[in-house]
Order: structure tokens, then C-alpha cells, then sequence
């Protein structure tokens, strides 16, 4: 029953983290299939708002680095494991669960059908736009992912808390 719980809860949160992050999809370009992304970067208006592969991988560390801290308390303190491959396994079930929700229901479901994430100037990429494979890929991509923030995860869990 807490894994229902934990992992609804989880959902509900990354989905408002998601929904604050797309009021300016702009900001989140680097999340769109390339074609895309080229287009974008080749368009006049969006010249001086297109954030840079440096802030791109300084926001993704840092969200890495609070989901470890938000993990590893989880799991410790309201799990109360005291072991890595307790930890390492329900860390990596719990990812599994908010990653399929955030390709099935956020990105396929949502994002591929909202007018909203459509940048203007793009609007004959539609496909591009509905290609379902491009967030398969990713969630295969949040999966190798998962293994090393649930292992690190672990490892902070077990020797550090």
C-alpha cells in the first residue's frame, strides 16, 4: 500500500514541477525532438531566449542532485530501510513508476497533443511534434539514469544517514 501511495504522491508532484516548468516552453526546448529544437534555434523571435547546453546541464545535475537528497530521505526515514539493495530496489521501482508516468501521461497524452508546448513558427511539424518514439526512448533513457541516481541513492542512504 505505500508504494501506491509513495508513487501517487511522487506523480502528483513531478507533474506540477512539469506543468510550472512549461508555462515557458522555451525554457524547456532541450525536452522537444530535435527537428525541433533546430527549428526553434533558427527562428528570429527566439534568438536571445534559447537557454545554453551549459544551464541545460547545470539544471539537469542539480535536479539529479535534489532527487538523490529527496530519495535517499524518503527511503531512509520513511521507508526505513537501512540497506543498498533495499533502497537501490524500491529507489529504482519508485523511479520506474513517476518515469512511465511522465512518457505516457505527460509527454505522450499531454505534451503531444496541447497547442500550448507548439512554438510559433512550428506549426507545420506536427509530427514531429506527436513522435511517440522520441519519449520512448526517453523513458529507456530515465532508466539508465535510474540505475545510477538509485545506486548513489543507496550508497547515501546506507553510509551517510
Amino acid at each position: 500500500m505505500i508504494i501506491a501511495i509513495e508513487s501517487i504522491v511522487l506523480c502528483i508532484v513531478f507533474t506540477l514541477m512539469v506543468y510550472l516548468m512549461s508555462r515557458e516552453p522555451i525554457k524547456t526546448l532541450y525536452n522537444y525532438p530535435p527537428r525541433i529544437q533546430e527549428r526553434v534555434k533558427s527562428l528570429e523571435e527566439y534568438k536571445d531566449m534559447i537557454p545554453t547546453q551549459k544551464n541545460k546541464l547545470a539544471a539537469k545535475l542539480v535536479v539529479c542532485f535534489l532527487f538523490v537528497v529527496v530519495l535517499s530521505l524518503i527511503l531512509r526515514y520513511i521507508n526505513v530501510y537501512t540497506t543498498f539493495q533495499q533502497a537501490f530496489g524500491y529507489g529504482f521501482l519508485l523511479w520506474t513508476v513517476v518515469n512511465l508516468w511522465d512518457a505516457v501521461v505527460l509527454d505522450i497524452i499531454w505534451f503531444c497533443h496541447d497547442p500550448h508546448f507548439v512554438f510559433k513558427g512550428t506549426e507545420d511539424m506536427l509530427s514531429d511534434y506527436h513522435d511517440y518514439w522520441f519519449h520512448i526512448k526517453g523513458f529507456f533513457i530515465g532508466e539508465g539514469l535510474a540505475l545510477v541516481i538509485c545506486e548513489i541513492a543507496g550508497l547515501v542512504m546506507q553510509y551517510v544517514l
